[in-house]
């Protein structure tokens, strides 16, 4: 089960926006369109059994912060009265919301606002298909590869795999390597850094020779210091700041 939000203060664009993903999965999985009107959701729904979805709508931030549901992606709009989307985005990233975020806008330059709460992509209202279409294709492939990629952790007879997604950032202290997990947990073996870098993937940046970072959890970079989710911060060695900025765009850009 995917579950999808969808939070945009006009009404009829929530329900364009909704309407579009029901769409979106259902030609995946069953090669069929649905009517562009948001009673025939359901019917998607019901249709969609190898792909299936759940799409909430909320009508303003406040309503969304307020929800204790998990989403996996959300579509959020920028322009909001009241609590605008940056801001929604912000506290929902704080709170540690770590799923896949969308936002639209109807202001091409305010993208470049979204690189602090990690946006993953943006559409321009009025959303055109093609675009629409692309960024869930892309969102789909982005999300099997989360899944696929796992750590194995061995700890004396003990056995754990670690989704690479749940890794916020690695820690070395002594002879011990410190897994700090988005659920908050923290998982310690023994082996060398230098072990661990070669098998996790390029979502990881070795930042100082104690850290290795996770780069989608990297909220800000200043004064040679990284700002992770959760207002957790990690030194940067001067011999890795000078190209780390360009890490940070190279990333941004794979994605």
């Amino acid at each position: 089960m995917i579950r999808i939000a969808v939070c945009d203060d006009e009404q009829y664009m929530s329900d364009q926006i909704s309407v579009m993903v029901s769409d979106f999965f259902c030609r995946k999985n069953t090669g069929k369109n649905i009517k562009n009107h948001p009673k025939h959701l359901q019917r998607c729904y019901s249709e969609c059994n190898h792909l299936s979805i759940e799409v909430t709508q909320f009508s303003n931030g406040e309503a969304l912060l307020e929800s204790d549901q998990a989403f996996d992606v959300l579509f959020l709009d920028i322009q909001m009265i009241d609590m605008d989307g940056l801001e929604t985005a912000r506290q929902l990233r704080r709170r540690g919301f770590n799923g896949y975020l969308i936002f639209t806008t109807i202001l091409k330059e305010m993208v470049f606002q979204s690189f602090e709460v990690q946006a993953y992509d943006y559409l321009v209202k009025p959303i055109e298909k093609k675009h629409f279409d692309k960024t869930m294709e892309r969102l789909l492939i982005s999300m099997q590869k989360d899944a696929e990629k796992k750590l194995l952790v061995q700890k004396g007879y003990d056995s754990s795999i670690i989704s690479f997604d749940e890794i916020v950032y690695c820690e070395i202290i002594g002879r011990k390597i410190y897994l700090h997990l988005t659920s908050s947990e923290v998982i310690d073996f023994y082996d060398r850094i230098e072990n661990l870098e070669t098998r996790l993937d390029s979502r990881f940046y070795r930042c100082h020779r104690s850290y290795l970072i996770n780069m989608k959890y990297l909220r800000g970079y200043k004064n040679g210091v990284a700002k992770m989710m959760g207002d957790i911060e990690i030194p940067v060695s001067r011999l890795r700041s000078k190209e780390f900025s360009g890490i940070i765009l190279q990333y941004m850009k794979n994605k």
